[in-house]
């Protein structure tokens, strides 16, 4: 399941282990954002690796959380 193949990115090896047994070094400067439909296939070792924050669609929406972001970028990176 493509989703216990985030345990290496979130423990301290920071490595994205792909399918196929590649691996992709993740460095300090590097994010990453999912945003699943659910975690019905994640692990307790994978949930308790994450940060995870449950916004209802009915009630906030998409636009103030992308307006917080851009916010938060340097001007040059803005768009």
């Amino acid at each position: 399941i493509w989703i216990e193949n985030l345990n290496t990115v979130l423990d301290d090896n920071k490595l994205l282990t792909l399918a196929n047994g590649d691996r992709i070094p993740m460095t300090p400067e590097m994010k990453a954002v999912f945003e699943p439909e659910n975690l019905s296939n994640a692990s307790p070792a994978t949930v308790s690796r994450m940060g995870i924050i449950y916004f209802s669609i009915s009630v906030l929406g998409w636009k103030p959380l992308a307006d917080s972001w851009l916010q938060t970028r340097r001007e040059k990176e803005a768009p």
